[in-house]
């Protein structure tokens, strides 16, 4: 018999965001073979974080520095079956920081050889000093400002952590927990790091799962998700279709243009603290708790030149202050196709991220100016190469912040809209940074759609940090 024939009975299941996540859940449950379920996106197009854009120019964006690899094998099946090995490019990273008037390879902790001298004795006595056993130890510093210097010690800290950390989270570090770091940020080996000083080895530099990534031949990490959702179809997919209310009692969604639909069970794919807000029966404790909930906004200001670039590297971060942007990322490299007509011989593109605290006002002229600046003024494009395109992109919802107090609220908002059949998934639906790449969302969407159809449990969620729901812990997951 088909493996349909073993369902319970799901009912209709409403999945709202057409991200990475909610793609996921509704291309698993058409191949499970539940058919009653219609996926809505708000926005006119879906991919969600993970789009891209064409400007007027030609150039391709990415909407943030998205690379494609996989902790995953499902998320490894669905590019097999999406692209031909043409159709995806793949590069080794190679990320490097701007420290003074220079280059550093990342991770910045191990290579301090590279450091200016005096720099570099700081940081290594400091190191040496410190405790990088407490990256292990459940009672080290529950907050990230601690953490970093009882791990890497002040002057690491003072040098990268806290000026770079600072740019990225636009939060105070001392408001943010450490829990979630993991493999968000790399450890240190004392020995190889004394070896590179004396030259008896050189430190690994294939740290972390993206040290490989993959990247589409054209359309941007957008074609991923364009793919996916043709394969889903117009009949289950519905764009331009925002929700405003979720009446747990009714079981129905109410639409922007007053249209309401009944659910069985809804998988909410987008920012928990605006679902708490709409959901009709949620009580003011746990609304006012969501609304503490802190995520960033990111400025994308890509910048095309009428120059091609002969810079090979990836990606490269900026702790400096007077740079506007955190990371800047070299696109025409990721794939030729993001540059008009393919001409990766006449343009070059860079597409820059700057964070922004939420409702934060911007001027996006003089963003845009002070990213040519700093682009030009540390040598990743000519002082006269001329600027053919600048597009800005302005991300409201870019990273949700791992803040000392987000399990807390996790655990109250979690486990209420679960017992009320409301599964919260995704970058924002969970609410945790260090399972916020795509391929975490498309496990998540995956995962929760195996569970609803077939009571399978929850691999993923289970082996995240605490904080989870209680309904996914007792599924017992694991990554």
């Amino acid at each position: 018999m088909p493996r349909s024939a073993y369902m319970p009975d799901s009912g209709r299941i409403v999945i709202l965001g057409a991200g990475p996540c909610g793609l996921a859940c509704a291309d698993e449950l058409a191949r499970l073979g539940h058919r009653d379920f219609v996926l809505l996106e708000a926005a006119s197009a879906p991919g969600g974080l993970a789009s891209s854009v064409v400007d007027e120019a030609g150039f391709t964006w990415d909407l943030g520095g998205h690379v494609v690899f996989s902790h995953f094998g499902e998320f490894d099946r669905l590019l097999a079956e999406l692209f031909t090995d043409e159709e995806l490019l793949h590069h080794d990273r190679s990320s490097y920081i701007r420290y003074g008037d220079g280059w550093m390879p990342y991770p910045f902790q191990q290579h301090l050889h590279h450091l200016p001298p005096k720099d570099a004795a700081a940081c290594l006595r400091d190191l040496l000093t410190a405790r990088p056993d407490a990256r292990r130890d459940s009672a080290a510093p529950a907050d990230f400002a601690t953490w970093l210097v009882t791990v890497y010690g002040q002057a690491l800290v003072d040098r990268f952590f806290a000026p770079y950390n600072a740019k990225v989270w636009a939060t105070p570090l001392e408001d943010m927990g450490s829990a979630w770091v993991a493999e968000r940020v790399a450890p240190v080996d004392v020995e190889e790091i004394l070896a590179a000083f004396v030259g008896t080895a050189a430190p690994a530099r294939r740290w972390g799962p993206n040290a490989i990534f993959a990247f589409p031949a054209s359309g941007g990490t957008g074609e991923i998700w364009r793919r996916l959702a043709a394969r889903i179809g117009a009949v289950r997919l519905r764009t331009g279709a925002r929700a405003v209310a979720v009446d747990p009692a009714a079981r129905a969604v109410t639409l922007a243009g007053g249209e309401r639909m009944g659910y069985d069970r809804l998988v909410a794919t987008g920012p928990l603290d605006r679902l708490a807000a709409m959901t009709t029966t949620c009580p003011a404790p746990l609304r006012t708790a969501a609304q503490n909930l802190r995520h960033t906004t990111v400025a994308m200001v890509g910048l095309g030149y009428r120059t091609p670039t002969t810079d090979a590297r990836s990606w490269l971060y900026f702790p400096q202050p007077d740079v506007p942007f955190y990371r800047a990322t070299n696109f025409s490299k990721y794939a030729p196709a993001n540059v008009p007509g393919a001409a990766v011989d006449a343009y070059s593109a860079w597409m820059t991220e700057t964070s922004l605290t939420p409702g934060q006002d911007l001027d996006r002229d003089a963003l845009v100016r002070s990213c040519d600046q700093a682009l030009r003024r540390h040598g990743l494009v000519p002082a006269q190469a001329p600027l053919a395109s600048a597009h800005v992109e302005v991300i409201p919802y870019a990273y949700p912040v791992p803040t000392l107090g987000r399990d807390e609220v996790l655990a109250q908002v979690m486990p209420w809209m679960e017992a009320r059949d409301i599964y919260p998934r995704g970058r924002f639906g969970t609410w945790r940074y260090e399972i916020g790449n795509m391929d975490h969302a498309v496990k998540m969407g995956i995962d929760i759609a195996r569970r609803l159809v077939n009571g399978t449990r929850e691999e993923l969620l289970a082996s995240a940090p605490s904080g989870l729901s209680v309904s996914a812990a007792r599924v017992g997951c694991r990554s």
